[in-house]
């Protein structure tokens, strides 16, 4: 990897990269299926599945595909088990505070492109205001094409003043990492996130990191 080139913003993929939001939807799964006479499932089986949405919490909870006739009702009752239960076991990975603050003292501003709507981005970011606070939020809303397609970060750097090649973009989904290379951003996959069994060699990020303590030695090779 040349160094060459300086980093002027830092984003981040929200659900298993910046939040550990696992354990609301743990606690939110596991009551829907308690409400459907359901047993409820271990957390690392919850977890694994987050980042690929309410979807597919719902087809991996209730093992039905999403033409079933009970799928929507479900998801509809999971997102509203959700939005009660938004940021009550929620917070930042480990080692993510320090990075953030680590930012700012270099006055570079980060901030979140997600697939997540904005109906549960926004109040979740607002009950956890983080401090320092994000520069720009993405979410699906914002653009025409999410995920694995790069106009999020290209919607980013506009916002932020430079160029997708100058972000660096974590994320713990291989289409996070997918984003980022077609953006030219730098890419770090986050090994700590809700990977399940993925090879994440196989992404073929610029780096891999197994806590959120060494993304900051990256960025300052950057600087």
């Amino acid at each position: 990897m040349q160094n060459q080139k300086k980093i002027r913003a830092v984003m981040f993929d929200l659900d298993g990269t910046l939040l550990d939001t696992a354990p609301d939807f743990v606690a939110v799964v596991n009551k829907l299926l308690q409400e459907n006479g359901r047993d409820e499932l271990p957390h690392e089986m919850i977890r694994a599945c987050v980042s690929n949405g309410s979807k597919a919490l719902v087809m991996m909870a209730f093992a039905i595909e999403e033409a079933h006739e009970t799928f929507q009702p479900l998801r509809a009752r999971l997102l509203e088990l959700y939005t009660q239960h938004i940021a009550v076991f929620t917070k930042p990975f480990p080692g993510v505070q320090d990075l953030l603050n680590n930012l700012a003292k270099h006055n570079i501003p980060w901030g979140i492109a997600t697939n997540k709507p904005a109906a549960y981005t926004v109040p979740l970011m607002e009950q956890l205001n983080m401090q320092p606070a994000p520069a720009i939020v993405i979410c699906p809303d914002h653009v025409q094409d999410s995920k694995p397609h790069p106009e999020s970060l290209f919607l980013a750097a506009r916002e932020l003043g430079c160029t997708p090649e100058e972000i660096i973009y974590v994320g713990d989904h291989e289409r996070d990492i997918q984003c980022g290379k077609r953006a030219g951003s730098l890419t770090i996959a986050a090994a700590f996130g809700y990977v399940g069994n993925e090879d994440i060699d196989s992404w073929q990020a610029d780096y891999r990191v197994e806590h959120a303590e060494e993304i900051w030695p990256i960025v300052e090779k950057y600087l």
